[in-house]
């Protein structure tokens, strides 16, 4: 846009037929390259500088001239008729000159083409102006530090061994490579040269390419506006620079064109500044030879960024003060622009598009506040442990959290619209479907139960809790909710139902039997020592031999009563674990048990402790009933096993046999009442229970029991055994 209007501007300030303004002061700038043409900023930056300095309207009118041809003779009068015919009727208060190129061809014949207007040159290389003065003229001269660039372009290319110098053979052209030349001998010993003069541009490329490995390039070579060969020489000056490191003596015309660095004299922007305001006090009646010449001095590097990477030159390689150009910007410099440009055109637009403008600000912050909302809103669902969804007014899904999606399976789109209910078991469908058409009738809150497919076609049980949702009018918008998974939570419950049942019937069956035993074994056997002690007493006619055989036999009998009702009593407590210890009581439990039952149990232990606390003596002596009695009745062999043994802070029991077996993990899906007691007598010592079976490979019951540890459960705070024994149950 800024080109354009520009562009615009110096067409109408260069064309001479349009009518000047009475009082206005006209003004010829006059170029040797035709830089400005390609750079409408650099003339504007120019006009700028005078307009600001100068009262009244100035007209400016540009023109410039082929530095290459400038020696063409022909050129030269074709050029000095055209500015005669076009400024020769017009009056003239100034005559602004760059180049020294432009400054000769006046000189020459500046009487015919611009008698007694006052001339100001600017860009002229001190050395071409030397001391010389001419009335009416006068200027601010530039000193190109041909040295500087050469140090500059080895200190950044340490390793270079070729300098190669593309130039032309204009009197400028020829004018820099004397003095590359005469510079580059205090190097000759370092690198070697290679000129490349007056070539056309398409054999430069070619020559280029037969240039040795570490090689810079001196790029010297002028535009030419008149001829327009094939390929340009900005465009041969963009390849080279692709291809070698390149320097210049100018680095405005070839820096941002493919040449690293340059080294500019004074600054451009400082030389225009002096140049202007000399041609300022000039137009505001100052007489030109009362100001004198202005030799400003200093340098400054001009980098190209994108250059200095392509070469993987740092930064800090380059001298102090250095401007780098080019350079990426940042979010903010991008953004200035912008934002300097939206103001510009603000201030020229009516009130109307201002409120529209920050109408549009508004809408915008308020997007991405929202959107802001939006992603805390689903970084927080993506990260719960609970499903969450969304649906609308209608009770369709219009949202579900990630862990929602990986729940029900691989499909991203399973479960939205209408689709949630496929997920559900058929028997809750109804009920489901039910329940959320009432909650969208009433908009009030719900809860709901309901089992739903997981990715593996296993249906969990969810508990969904869900609230009303509202737009920003306060209408309805649906509802939110979220589930969570209750299935461990309903088969713990339902585990504890089936538990507590079993134990009540365990009870049963432990009374009953006890019953059974004390009246079908021992009442019977008492009456009949009852009838046998009756009958000895009536036997008075027996002789002493037989009174002494019917005692020997009711003894015989009262012995036998008296151990079964002790088998019994030792079953349901066992004094010997108090006053004996664990290892005794189990061994007894066993003696008993192999008698009872006509069995072969081997018990053995190692270094077991006499005074164990009593919780765990208790233990282990539970799990050795139930574990032998298991092992009696399903195991199908005679033969058993039963260590004891103590190493360092634990106690481990272990109680094998060699019989038919079972699967652990179907036993576990089951929980018999058997497995259960014991592993909750186990848990209560704080230790860890483990059965090994497979089928037909036998079975191992180990315990594991730590004897040191913290807050241990008082030895009093037992599970079953002060209600049911644990005889017989699986």
């Amino acid at each position: 846009m800024w080109v354009s209007i520009i562009g615009i501007l110096l067409c109408i300030a260069s064309d001479p037929t349009v009518a000047a303004e009475p009082d206005a002061k006209n003004v010829l700038i006059f170029f040797h390259v035709p830089v400005p043409v390609n750079d409408p900023a650099y003339v504007y930056q120019i006009e700028s500088l005078v307009r600001a300095r100068v009262r009244g309207p100035v007209n400016f009118y540009i023109e410039f001239m082929d530095a290459r041809r400038a020696e063409d003779r022909d050129y030269q009068r074709n050029l000095t008729d055209s500015l005669r015919d076009t400024y020769g009727g017009r009056k003239l208060d100034l005559v602004m000159l760059s180049g020294y190129p432009t400054l000769d061809l006046v000189l020459k014949h500046r009487i015919e083409l611009f008698r007694g207007v006052p001339i100001v040159y600017f860009s002229m290389e001190t050395r071409n102006i030397a001391e010389r003065t001419w009335p009416g003229i006068t200027g601010v001269t530039e000193t190109q530090d041909v040295k500087a660039v050469i140090n500059l372009a080895l200190r950044l290319d340490p390793d270079t061994s070729t300098v190669a110098i593309i130039t032309g053979k204009s009197e400028i052209e020829t004018f820099w490579l004397t003095e590359l030349h005469s510079e580059l001998l205090h190097y000759q010993n370092k690198v070697k040269e290679i000129d490349r003069v007056d070539l056309p541009t398409d054999q430069i490329l070619q020559r280029a390419d037969q240039l040795p490995p570490k090689t810079i390039v001196f790029f010297e070579l002028e535009p030419q506006e008149s001829i327009q060969p094939a390929i340009g020489v900005r465009d041969v000056l963009a390849q080279i620079g692709q291809r070698f490191p390149t320097y210049c003596i100018f680095p405005y015309a070839c820096v941002g064109h493919g040449a690293v660095a340059g080294i500019e004299s004074s600054g451009r922007d400082e030389v225009i500044t002096l140049a202007a305001t000399t041609a300022a006090r000039i137009l505001s009646g100052e007489q030109v030879d009362n100001i004198p010449v202005v030799h400003p001095w200093g340098t400054q590097t001009l980098a190209d960024w994108r250059q200095l990477r392509r070469w993987h030159i740092p930064e800090s390689a380059l001298p102090s003060g250095s401007v780098i150009l080019y350079r990426e910007p940042t979010f903010w410099e991008r953004d200035q622009k912008y934002i300097i440009a939206a103001l510009i055109l603000i201030v020229t637009q009516t009130l109307l598009i201002a409120g529209l403008l920050w109408q549009r600000a508004r809408k915008r912050k308020a997007e991405a506040v929202l959107r802001e909302s939006e992603k805390r809103f689903r970084v927080m669902t993506d990260t719960t442990p609970s499903l969450v969804w969304m649906c609308d007014a209608k009770g369709r899904i219009t949202y579900l959290n990630e862990r929602r999606l990986a729940f029900t399976g691989p499909d991203p789109n399973a479960g939205y619209g209408d689709t949630w209910s496929a997920y559900i078991h058929p028997d809750d469908v109804k009920n489901v479907l039910d329940t959320v058409a009432q909650a969208l009738k009433a908009r009030e809150p719900f809860s709901k139960e309901y089992r739903l497919r997981r990715c593996d076609g296993v249906y969990r049980w969810m508990f969904d809790l869900a609230s009303p949702r509202v737009n920003g009018d306060g209408s309805f918008a649906g509802f939110i909710g979220s589930a969570i998974d209750v299935t461990d939570q309903k088969l713990a419950q339902q585990a504890l139902e089936k538990v507590s049942g079993q134990l009540i019937e365990a009870q049963e069956k432990e009374r009953s039997r006890i019953a059974r035993e004390l009246h079908d074994d021992i009442c019977q056997r008492l009456a009949l020592l009852s009838m046998e002690l009756e009958q000895a007493d009536r036997a008075s006619y027996q002789s002493p031999l037989e009174v002494k055989t019917n005692l020997e036999e009711i003894r015989t009998h009262c012995s036998e009563i008296a151990g079964d009702v002790q088998s019994l009593s030792h079953q349901l407590h066992s004094l010997k674990l108090e006053y004996l210890g664990a290892a005794a009581a189990i061994r007894g439990f066993c003696h008993e048990f192999s008698k009872q039952h006509e069995v072969s149990i081997d018990f053995t232990e190692n270094d077991v402790p006499r005074h164990l606390p009593k919780d765990i003596s208790l233990c282990l002596f539970r799990v050795t009933q139930e574990a032998l009695h298991n092992a009696v009745k399903y195991s199908g062999v005679s033969e058993f096993a039963v260590e004891l043994t103590a190493t360092a802070g634990e106690i481990q029991l272990m109680v094998r046999d060699e019989g038919q077996g079972f699967d652990v993990e179907e036993a576990k899906k089951t929980r018999g009442l058997g497995l259960v007691s014991m592993q909750e007598r186990v848990h209560l010592v704080h230790g860890s229970l483990g059965v090994e079976s497979e089928p037909g490979a036998g079975t191992s019951v180990l315990v594991v029991v730590p004897l040191a540890r913290e807050n241990q459960t008082p030895s009093e705070d037992r599970t079953v055994e002060d209600t049911v024994s644990t005889t017989g149950m699986v």
